[in-house]
């Protein structure tokens, strides 16, 4: 009996606390009821009531917006993204596991390659090249599928893809680079493709307005607005001495992966080849840059038409005359380009060009700093007879000067071509002076020549030569020259690959250099 009604007494107690469960859920509800509903009321009447502004009171910024859709509309179309596989030269390690100082850019291509730097014999080991995929963008310029963009997008690459902006993949190969310029042309096959022309960049004034295409961090197709901050303006950050400046600056948004897409004008054609940024942060801060029109497009051309170019080159280093300097040369006005240094035995030493001299003129047209001479002087072919006309002491002189290719002193160390007329090994070699020895610091013992330059995609490249390397031997045999390696790779038949001795990275390694007419490239 006790149990029984113990039983009965939890059922109870069970359905007591049931209800009043249920109670308090009935009365949490209602609450939530009458809570909500002049919540609700007291957001309607807040509700903003304001009516559009008017069409007609909009009109200017309306047609400004439908004129920006039209001119996206138009452009996108000829805009592409260009994924690449690339080789790339590994860096420099030093033996504690940390980047070696790169205080010239000769080193920057080479690392750490297990042992810290040594091989297990005690020897130094050759770093390998690695693969890496990176992506840029591009403009078609051409129905029939010539594609323009920048040299450091496609540099190294071993394969190359374009998406278009109706999302078709296509296979592309590349025409010709000029790295001066950081311009390249690739190609894909078609016909009645979509295409932007050239404008005038000479035309442009600060304050116009331009939209830049790409593909920024992976975000395909996107277009940014802004307008032309200034003109003229110079990389200070640039590595070579001979890239001229005269870079569009802008404030529309240039991000990673915008390289090689178009800066296009309010007519809806390439004013300009997006091409580095400014910042801090790695990321757009309100300064990107691009390539002017009148210096891309004929070096597209060049490249469309030849494959290659080559520079005009006086062989001056040269600088701004500035308001603070002007007096010093007896210059009435800030304008002209300065002469610090003359190259012995280069074109200009030849001419009589001397430290000190303004440079003023060229062929007669004005030469406003030392950007414009650069830009004046590299777009000429070698061999062009050009008259310099100069400002000595407060004297006007007119020189004429020869001019030659800025590459000839780092000779082709090909020996032969291709039955394409391509370099075979795509080798530039500079010979082992007291200054070049002194600058990549080396052993005494070490003789040979200086590899400066590798072509992307050629022999060299794919056997992992690097420029800064010294050839010691061709073949087992001793070169002390630029003209003893070019003999010898010039011996070597056709199809037959070349077996090279080469110091690099504090020590000596073979290397294998496998002829383009076997597979590899020219």
């Amino acid at each position: 009996m006790k149990q029984r009604i113990q039983t009965q007494f939890n059922q109870l107690r069970k359905g007591h606390l049931l209800a009043a469960v249920l109670a308090l859920a009935l009365a949490a509800g209602l609450g939530t009821y009458e809570f909500a509903q002049p919540a609700a009321a007291h957001a309607a009447a807040n509700a903003g009531t304001a009516a559009a502004i008017a069409d007609s009171s909009v009109s200017a910024l309306l047609a400004l917006d439908r004129a920006m859709e039209t001119l996206a509309a138009r452009v996108t179309p000829a805009v592409v993204n260009v994924a690449v596989t690339a080789r790339v030269k590994p860096q420099a390690m030093t033996g504690e596991n940390t980047p070696a100082p790169d205080d010239d850019d000769l080193q920057q291509f080479f690392r750490h390659f297990g042992f810290g730097g040594q091989s297990p014999f005690g020897g130094r080991m050759m770093p390998q090249p690695s693969i890496e995929h990176v992506g840029g963008s591009g403009i078609i310029v051409s129905p029939d599928g010539y594609i323009v963009t920048n040299n450091h997008v496609i540099h190294g690459a071993t394969d190359i893809q374009v998406t278009m902006s109706d999302r078709r993949v296509l296979p592309a190969k590349l025409i010709g680079a000029d790295p001066l310029t950081d311009l390249a042309v690739v190609k894909i096959s078609g016909s009645n493709l979509p295409n932007i022309g050239w404008g005038d960049s000479t035309a442009l004034h600060p304050g116009q307005s331009v939209l830049a295409f790409g593909n920024p961090l992976g975000m395909r197709f996107t277009v940014t607005r802004g307008i032309v901050s200034a003109l003229n303006r110079s990389n200070q950050f640039s590595d070579d001495p001979h890239k001229h400046g005269q870079f569009i600056q802008t404030d529309a948004a240039i991000n990673p992966g915008n390289s090689g897409g178009p800066l296009v004008d309010a007519h809806g054609q390439v004013i300009g080849i997006n091409t580095f940024l400014i910042s801090e942060s790695g990321g757009f801060s309100g300064m990107g840059f691009a390539i002017p029109a009148q210096i891309a497009r004929p070096i597209v051309d060049t490249l469309i038409r030849d494959g290659k170019i080559e520079h005009g080159y006086m062989g001056v280093s040269i600088t701004d005359v500035t308001p603070q300097n002007a007096r010093f040369f007896h210059m009435q006005t800030a304008s002209g380009a300065v002469i610090s240094e003359v190259q012995p035995d280069s074109p200009g030493a030849r001419a009589g060009l001397k430290v000190g001299d303004v440079i003023t003129a060229v062929d007669g047209q004005k030469v406003s700093d030392a950007g414009s001479l650069q830009a004046q002087v590299t777009e000429k072919k070698p061999g062009t007879p050009v008259k310099v006309e100069i400002e000595r002491d407060g004297k006007a002189i007119t020189l004429p000067v020869t001019l030659e290719a800025m590459n000839k002193r780092v000779a082709e160390s090909a020996g032969s071509s291709d039955e394409h007329g391509k370099a075979r090994w795509g080798l530039g070699l500079e010979n082992l002076t007291p200054d070049v020895r002194q600058e990549l610091q080396l052993p005494s013992n070490v003789q040979g020549a200086v590899i400066a330059r590798v072509e992307p995609g050629s022999a060299a490249d794919n056997a992992g030569l690097t420029r800064g390397a010294v050839i010691e031997q061709v073949n087992r045999k001793d070169v002390k020259s630029v003209s003893d390696v070019q003999q010898a790779l010039a011996n070597i038949g056709k199809g037959e690959d070349a077996l090279l001795l080469v110091w690099a990275n504090g020590g000596s390694t073979f290397v294998v250099m496998h002829s383009s007419a076997t597979g590899g490239n020219s």
